[in-house]
């Protein structure tokens, strides 16, 4: 039994079903605390469900996992990546170049990933003056000048594989389905072993947070409709133990989509209610916003995750502009919301 909500984050390999374990990795100055990795027995070698941050502290963590499970990172015969974060991706690229080991992505992730390798501008300043977050903006270019902001585009590479539609997924004497989950980001994707009982939901399901919508290298029109539509979707297949990334093991993935859904519900009414309050814009409605589940201020949150929380509140705003709930105009580059 837990002792400490924090448990979870404990370093080793902890198996949560028949011959699949469970490796928290750490993550550098994040709330979230560590990334959890799983490693899936497959003859003589694994396969691993996300990779982790390419830190040096992780990589090691990781080797350590996997020599009390009898392995090493020459093991790794395949990396199945749920998005293309660099939490659950660049690990995979560090390790590739060192070893040769495959990598599957979805294929909803070439557009931000094409971004990401090119160099080009990011989607992330323009989306900022849709919001009416030139605020924001400004305190981007403080922080980062022109810079790679998140500094991390050396870390990234192109898969061996694209995982296109609902794809099955021979691993070993088992078939995993990935399931296209589009939301959190354009291309994720969740792996299903209904044989095993369990789904490795990466962030699209996670058992206490839910996970960021809105802000990516290549934006969407409708994140929030796409993962509200990739909840149920995955709400239609079997009951199945929750692997989530970020969290401890949960045992049901439809309890918590449920949970997810109906905390959107009461998220698109706050946002309304923001608007009809007098709120013209993604970032005035956000700065009228509670946040968290301690209902903090925006002003009180730190640049990334204001610019998460404006991205959010936009996302909402335009699932309400499709309802036909509020009308939707633009200005100067700068979306303007009214009641319908």
């Amino acid at each position: 039994m837990s002792t400490s909500p924090q448990e979870w984050i404990e370093p080793g390999a902890f198996e949560v079903a028949p011959g699949v374990h469970r490796i928290p990795l750490p993550l550098p100055t994040d709330g979230l605390r560590a990334v959890n990795v799983y490693a899936i027995e497959s003859g003589d070698g694994l396969v691993l469900v996300d990779s982790g941050w390419a830190l040096d502290v992780a990589r090691d963590q990781l080797e350590r996992a996997l020599g009390t499970l009898g392995h090493d990172f020459g093991s790794i015969q395949r990396f199945l990546v749920t998005h293309m974060h660099r939490d659950h991706f660049t690990m995979a690229i560090t390790l590739r170049r060192m070893f040769g080991t495959k990598i599957a992505l979805g294929i909803g992730e070439q557009p931000s990933l094409r971004v990401v390798l090119s160099g080009e501008e990011s989607g992330r300043h323009r989306e900022m003056l849709r919001w009416g977050g030139q605020s924001l903006i400004e305190e981007w270019r403080r922080t980062f000048g022109t810079r790679d902001e998140d500094g991390a585009g050396s870390n990234y590479e192109l898969p061996d594989e694209w995982l296109e539609g609902t794809t099955k997924i021979d691993v070993g004497e088992r078939t995993l389905v990935a399931l296209p989950t589009p939301g959190h980001t354009r291309g994720h994707v969740v792996f299903i072993d209904e044989q095993a009982g369990v789904l490795f939901a990466g962030d699209h399901v996670l058992p206490h947070i839910t996970p960021s919508i809105g802000l990516e290298p290549a934006p969407v029109k409708l994140a929030l409709g796409d993962y509200l539509d990739s909840l149920r979707l995955v709400r239609s297949y079997p009951d199945l133990r929750l692997l989530p990334a970020h969290g401890p093991v949960a045992p049901s993935v439809h309890t918590r989509v449920d949970e997810l859904l109906a905390h959107h519900d009461v998220r698109l009414a706050e946002t309304l209610a923001a608007v009809r309050d007098g709120a013209g814009t993604a970032f005035d409605a956000a700065r009228r916003l509670g946040w968290t589940r301690r209902h903090r201020h925006f002003d009180d949150l730190d640049l990334f995750n204001q610019t998460l929380a404006t991205g959010e509140t936009a996302a909402h705003l335009e699932v309400l502009v499709v309802r036909g709930e509020l009308r939707s105009s633009t200005v100067d580059g700068v979306v303007e919301y009214s009641a319908g």
